[in-house]
């Protein structure tokens, strides 16, 4: 079309929608804000809840492997020594079965309370029950 017209400019003074479509329109404008909002919330909330989780993860696998290293160091231990008290119960039996005997003697009696009474007629003087706990607390506190 050659109409010896040229256009230099074109300026929209009014851009609003038709007054029928306006409310829909500005529906539309608030659902997408929504929806740009929102999503910034659940990256703000990702980049939080996430590295966290990680953070848990590796010290929960940290941890994991520590008891692993702890459970397997003790029972080498364990094997070790059972080795050696076979090798020795090997070598002399009957030592080796006093030896276990005292020793769990031993065991079971420290953290007992324990009062010893040297007589000469092997304690017959003592009386059957004698509250010896509570004489040796009275006693303590005087």
């Amino acid at each position: 079309y050659v109409a010896g017209v040229r256009v230099r400019d074109v300026q929209l003074l009014a851009v609003d929608p038709p007054a029928d479509v306006i409310d829909a329109f500005n529906e539309v404008q608030r659902a997408r804000q929504d929806r740009d909002r929102l999503k910034n919330e659940a990256e703000a909330f990702r980049n939080d809840v996430v590295p966290r989780a990680r953070g848990a993860a590796a010290k929960l696998i940290a941890e994991a492997q520590a008891y692993e290293a702890e459970v397997v160091n003790r029972a080498a231990g364990d094997a070790s020594r059972f080795d050696q008290v076979f090798q020795a119960y090997r070598n002399n039996p009957a030592v080796t079965r006093e030896r276990i005997y005292i020793e769990t003697v031993e065991e079971i009696f420290s953290n007992v309370d324990k009062i010893i009474i040297d007589e000469p007629d092997g304690g017959g003087g003592v009386i059957p029950y004698l509250p010896l706990r509570e004489l040796t607390k009275s006693a303590g506190g005087n």
